[in-house]
């Protein structure tokens, strides 16, 4: 072999293994070359939908709501399946619910849109279908998808009855004054009462029964006579192709190969590939690079015309570009902005910090990407002395962080530390240099670090809400105590029945926010649910505990909490860490602290060598020196040892129940 032949097999031995088996190249009739063959192009190989053959009056755009597991997914998996949208097997189970947690959980947390080609009486309809999560934590979710119908399916189980998200979920609905079409849900059950659920929703919701679907979404009964009431029930949307094109982005994704994928409600004109958009909030120009809908994966279109759903790609790179509620509409042909969404408001506050601060530029790409998904998130620069530079963020509950967060570790691959959840407070400050430095006598605490000292402030508040609860009447009695416990005041009481209760509370929101609802759950065998809303701020007589771990104070489990209950909370955090912290070779003092005043103390026993079990007799004085030198030995590993408190503590402490 020559010297050449024998440097090219040298090279393919050693970058052979290492090249792809396969090259994704770009189909034909798009630019070739090494860049495009990296490209993923997915949804190029696709036929291109003619959407022109669905003007306005043939469109129904419409949402699935209901309580937490009444079936919405299930419901939409079938929709799908009738409408040969999705090959009909075994294996649909909640198709539309994509991302790891919702599987891993079995709840639905993003809403996902899906258009559907139907033929009834001889005309083809366009459905476009958004499932919607149930969980009072993504009610913003729910209030955004509804920006995009027409109408709404309501569903309710045929076993469980109306419940707490079932009634706030129908208010949504209501004010937005969409049609409503009550549908009811596993019929196939054996416990099933349809008839008791369709006198609640004509009590409640004052809806005609004869207006009540019954149906099984599992095994398909009746299924069909749902997408018949959607084309009778549900307006078409009121929208004209010849006006300029003006679309509201409701939601967003970020994809690493094109960018900003936006979804999109046409309220005016249309859209295709080469057209000139500008955004209305960020005055930028883009040009369309494809269009589409969403089946419910993507599939390109020629176009996109007024009252359809679907996706538009504009190379937007940043994902600030794309704000959710924002307008987008032609270069040189300007529109009204629509009002687009009311900004989620925040009910928890956590921060956030990186494991290693090397990583956190990384952080905080990931984190802007998902809250560009997940936009009810408020984020807002911190710093911790012990955690470093992170962030503040708002969410709307407990689940909605711990949901976040494990998306964060799932699609992100980054660990994080989560500090304890608190909600924002506020302060009336009376002291005039406090006023000047703030620009404002009312000032807002997200941070138990901000927290004010009591004698420059008039008074403090707090955040309450009005919650519902829906309840079978045995229970009455165990819930009723269980409010009183969180400080919560009774504002009503009504029969939906005569089995089940709907009870109006005023609770304050740190009262609820950890785990109001375990115990809720509990008390009630499950039966019990419950939905709150805001109520505005009321006057109570808060402080700032602080958490001592061998006399040094863990700012991350600093906490605001009530004067009446600073004792049984103290205690209990101190009881709580014990269990938490690992064991050291040195004693931990865990304490809470009021200023400079303790009130609650553990102490974690250090591991200990058995240093005398070589002394098998002699004076006693030679165990004491073994004993006292080990005694000295701990005492100096006391004053040096770093106290190392596990990131899933920070949770655990403020569960009020202990684990079963």
């Amino acid at each position: 072999m020559t010297l050449a032949g024998r440097t090219a097999a040298w090279w393919a031995r050693l970058w052979g293994p290492r090249l792809p088996a396969v090259r994704l190249c770009p189909p034909p009739g798009l630019p070739a070359g090494p860049a495009a063959c990296q490209r993923p192009y997915s949804s190029h190989g696709k036929e291109k939908v003619d959407m022109s053959t669905y003007p306005a009056e043939s469109i129904r755009n419409f949402s699935i709501i209901a309580h937490v597991d009444h079936g919405k997914s299930t419901l939409a998996d079938r929709l799908l399946e009738i409408t040969g949208t999705i090959a009909k097997t075994d294996r649909n189970k909640q198709v539309l619910d994509k991302l790891q947690v919702e599987r891993e959980r079995g709840i639905t947390v993003k809403a996902q849109s899906a258009s559907l080609f139907y033929n009834y009486e001889g005309v083809n309809y366009l459905l476009n279908l958004i499932d919607t999560p149930g969980h009072v934590d993504f009610s913003y979710e729910v209030s955004r998808s509804l920006s995009a119908c027409q109408g709404v399916i309501l569903v309710v189980d045929a076993n469980e009855g109306i419940q707490a998200q079932t009634v706030a979920n129908f208010y949504l609905a209501f004010e937005a004054q969409l049609a409503i079409i009550p549908v009811i849900n596993k019929i196939d059950l054996k416990n099933a009462d349809p008839e008791r659920v369709e006198k609640q929703i004509e009590k409640l919701f004052d809806i005609p029964i004869d207006e009540c679907v019954r149906i099984s979404a599992k095994k398909g009964t009746n299924v069909e006579t749902v997408l018949q009431k959607v084309i009778e029930k549900i307006p078409p949307p009121k929208c004209n192709t010849a006006d300029p094109l003006k679309a509201l982005v409701f939601d967003s994704t970020f994809d690493h190969y094109r960018g900003v994928i936006a979804n999109i409600a046409l309220f005016g004109g249309e859209i295709q590939k080469g057209h000139k958009i500008v955004s209305a909030h960020t005055k930028k120009r883009y040009e369309v690079n494809e269009v589409g809908i969403l089946t419910p994966n993507e599939q390109p279109t020629h176009k996109l015309y007024a009252g359809q759903v679907g996706y538009v790609i504009a190379g937007m790179k940043e994902v600030t570009e794309a704000q959710i509620g924002d307008t987008l509409f032609l270069y040189k042909q300007p529109v009204e902005p629509l009002p687009g969404f009311k900004s989620a408001k925040p009910m928890v506050f956590a921060g956030m910090y990186p494991v290693d601060q090397t990583e956190y530029n990384n952080l905080k790409s990931a984190l802007e990407r998902l809250t560009l998904n997940d936009s009810s998130v408020t984020v807002h620069r911190d710093s911790s002395l012990a955690l470093g530079a992170g962030w503040r963020l708002g969410f709307l509950g407990l689940l909605h962080m711990e949901v976040f967060n494990q998306r964060l570790e799932q699609e992100y691959n980054m660990s994080v530390i989560l500090t304890a959840p608190t909600v924002p407070y506020k302060a009336v400050l009376s002291s005039a240099k406090l006023i000047k430095e703030y620009g404002k006598e009312e000032i807002t605490i997200i941070n138990p670090a901000q927290f004010p000292d009591k004698r420059s402030v008039s008074e403090y508040l707090e955040p309450i809400v009005l919650g519902t609860i829906v309840t079978p009447q045995e229970y009455i009695g165990k819930i009723i105590v269980l409010c009183q416990d969180r400080r919560a005041v009774q504002k009503d009481m009504v029969y939906i029945d005569e089995h089940r209760v709907m009870l109006k509370y005023l609770f304050p929101l740190n009262e609820i926010v950890v785990d109001f609802y375990d115990a809720l759950k509990s008390l009630s065998s499950g039966y019990a649910s419950f939905d709150y809303e805001d109520a505005g701020y009321q006057a109570t007589d808060l402080i700032k505990m602080d958490i001592l771990l061998n006399g040094n104070p863990v700012e991350e489990l600093a906490t605001i909490v009530h004067n009446d209950k600073a004792y049984a909370t103290g205690k209990f955090m101190c009881e709580r860490l014990k269990d938490a912290i690992p064991r050291q070779l040195f004693e931990i003092a865990i304490q809470a602290a009021i200023g400079k005043k303790i009130i609650a103390r553990e102490t974690l026993k250090a591991y200990r060598k058995n240093v005398v079990a070589k002394c098998y007799g002699g004076d006693i004085t030679r165990r004491m020196k073994l004993l006292k030198r080990q005694a000295e030995g701990k005492k100096l590993m006391r004053k040096i040892g770093n106290v190392e408190v596990p990131r899933d503590a920070f949770i655990r402490v403020l569960k009020r129940q202990a684990d079963k």
